[in-house]
């Protein structure tokens, strides 16, 4: 039985046979008045799934597209109007489709390709993430055809495509770390001693409210605020990193502009609790290039969930993005794997409390292991929408506090 505190299930729509979701989800207000949440695959064969959730009550499947071969995924989309970027990550480097396309959904049960911007090259896998709030600038993390990374692992850099144009995408801008690139002229960072996933950018998050800033979780290698006034000419800020002596693997960094504070999730990436803790932190950035962590969103205890296999611990923030989409600055939405979804209040930064949380029950087809709740969306009427990582698809949710 599903384990919940103050929030209730409205649906459940597995989506057909291919319930494997990834960690995009974006809500359309059609043209007709139709409310579609449009979410990406965490892995082969399916592109992209669109479902009506006009009556969250009854949610419907309207379209399910394939990806060109099973060494591609589309992890990653974003809305803007009725464009969609799409991420295309290939196994390998050197495979393609790598990069990103944008497509016209004004019709969403007829998408059609605008352009696809390419990513591929003999060292980049393609695009990994994507943001896209404003209807001029893609901002992601990506390889690029002449980019070599001095590691392996640290083949994602973080770029900026001008698609004011949506027909011809056009670069204006990148930033990597130093010495992550090959002919960098400093050495190459250390790497995390225990757990290397890697020194390269996950999340590029930029709003409306400070265009000129960068957000940026960058994996072992911490957060940064990157100046983009100049986007051709990215310029550091600040940075933070607690890895070591903490287990890497920095994900998110979400401001909360009106409270000067800076919500940061690692992501857990091992089963079994191996990797614990993976935490989401508070940290105070009123000071911006003197950022301070002051607190973690409390969890469960590792013993209670490791046990079930899969992982436990932070992953995804419903991200206050522009939008049909709920925007606080004091409750934070987050995915926790099996420790499914969870709420906090954190109207006193220094002592955040734990509100609500779902945990649904192992779906079908889970491979024998518990829910694996990847990616959260909160509409502006606090409907929460969150997906199974494996084969369980879209759960919708009521908040009862």
């Amino acid at each position: 039985m599903a384990d919940a505190l103050n929030m209730k299930l409205l649906a459940h729509e597995p989506c057909g046979d291919a319930g494997n979701m990834g960690e995009g989800m974006s809500l359309q207000v059609a043209k007709d008045g139709r409310r579609i949440l449009w979410m990406a695959h965490e892995s082969a064969p399916k592109n992209f799934t669109a479902v009506d959730v006009s009556d969250p009550r009854k949610p419907r499947m309207i379209l399910q597209t394939e990806l060109p071969h099973r060494q591609v995924r589309s992890n990653s989309l974003e809305i803007c109007g009725d464009i969609m970027a799409v991420a295309y990550q290939v196994s390998q480097p050197g495979l393609q489709p790598a990069g990103f396309e944008l497509f016209d959904i004004s019709t969403p049960e007829k998408p059609k390709s605008i352009a696809l911007f390419d990513s591929s090259g003999p060292h980049s896998r393609g695009v990994h993430q994507v943001w896209f709030v404003d209807g001029e600038f893609v901002h992601f993390a990506s390889g690029a055809p002449d980019f070599e990374p001095t590691n392996p692992k640290d083949d994602q850099i973080y770029r900026i495509v001008d698609v004011r144009n949506p027909s011809k995408p056009t670069e204006v801008g990148r930033w990597w770390l130093p010495g992550t690139r090959k002919g960098d002229n400093v050495p190459p960072p250390p790497r995390h001693p225990k757990f290397d996933s890697g020194i390269r950018v996950h999340n590029t998050n930029v709003y409306p409210e400070r265009p000129d800033r960068a957000y940026l979780g960058y994996i072992d290698g911490g957060v940064f605020i990157l100046d983009i006034s100049d986007k051709g000419h990215p310029k550091v800020v600040s940075e933070w990193n607690p890895h070591p002596p903490h287990n890497g693997f920095s994900h998110t960094a979400m401001p909360l502009f009106d409270r000067d504070l800076l919500i940061v999730s690692d992501e857990c990436v091992n089963d079994n609790g191996k990797d614990w803790p993976k935490l989401t932190w508070v940290v105070d950035m009123r000071k911006e290039d003197n950022l301070v962590p002051i607190s973690t969103l409390p969890l469960p205890s590792v013993e209670k969930f490791a046990p079930k296999g899969g992982r436990y611990g932070s992953h995804n923030l419903h991200e206050n993005r522009p939008g049909p989409s709920y925007r606080s600055s004091t409750r934070v939405f987050g995915t926790y794997f099996s420790g499914g979804v969870r709420v906090h209040d954190i109207s006193d930064p220094f002592q955040p409390k734990e509100i609500a949380y779902y945990v649904a029950d192992a779906p079908a087809g889970s491979k024998g292991k518990p829910i694996q709740i990847n990616d959260v969306y909160v509409d502006e009427n606090q409907i929460v929408y969150c997906q199974d990582r494996f084969s369980g698809g879209l759960y919708i949710l009521e908040m009862t506090v």
